[in-house]
């Protein structure tokens, strides 16, 4: 777990830039719901996949409140201590309620407390529902993770997406299973990502759910 603390501790000082400045100003880290809205209040503001470094700063549906609610908690979760590339997060926020959603692993079952007493801190929040996942604790599972990540540094040009504190490729294991999330510059590191991700022995799964960040 050595890598894994690493990756922490950086976090834990300093809010990186990723290669994901190439978002639209305007975009969001996932799509506004429209289902989920009630007749005559404003739409959730939706952040699907992991909260990465420069996603969802100006997010789109919802009121001027709710947008800078989605911004502030954005901003506290990639500041969590040991929130890694090995964890995986979101949020919804709608009418003041924000939702914790996403995946930890178990080393950092404490994260999931703490990203809830934060949120709850943000001016205008009334509610924080927290649906966070903690990952059951596996040898076997972390042993593949790093598998993972290695392969993937070592793999043609993907080794940039791993240069900050905060990668932009995510990489959760749950049984053996790989998900691959977050954000690459191209549809070619995205499908290289997900060849060399099959490649890994042990890997029984892997989905591909990166995105291509839009220039």
């Amino acid at each position: 777990m050595r890598k894994l603390l690493l990756f922490g501790l950086l976090l834990a000082l300093t809010e990186p830039l990723l290669v994901a400045q190439k978002a639209e100003s305007a975009g969001t880290t996932g799509a506004s719901n429209p289902g989920s809205q009630n007749s005559g209040s404003a739409p959730s503001i939706a952040v699907n996949g992991p909260v990465v470094a420069d996603y969802g700063k100006n997010p789109s549906g919802g009121d001027s409140a709710e947008q800078r609610i989605a911004r502030e908690v954005r901003h506290e979760l990639l500041m969590l201590p040991y929130y890694s590339l090995f964890d995986n997060l979101g949020y919804t926020v709608q009418d003041r309620t924000v939702t914790l959603t996403g995946t930890l692993i178990s080393a950092h079952t404490i994260t999931r407390s703490e990203a809830e007493n934060v949120v709850k801190r943000i001016e205008g929040v009334d509610k924080v529902v927290n649906d966070i996942k903690i990952l059951p604790p596996s040898p076997m599972d972390d042993r593949l993770r790093e598998q993972v990540f290695d392969t993937l540094v070592r793999t043609g040009g993907l080794s940039k997406y791993f240069w900050e504190a905060a990668p932009s490729i995510h990489i959760i294991v749950e049984n053996g299973r790989v998900t691959l999330d977050g954000y690459v510059m191209n549809e070619g590191d995205k499908n290289l990502a997900g060849i060399a991700a099959n490649g890994v022995p042990g890997a029984f799964q892997v989905t591909n759910n990166l995105k291509v960040a839009k220039s």
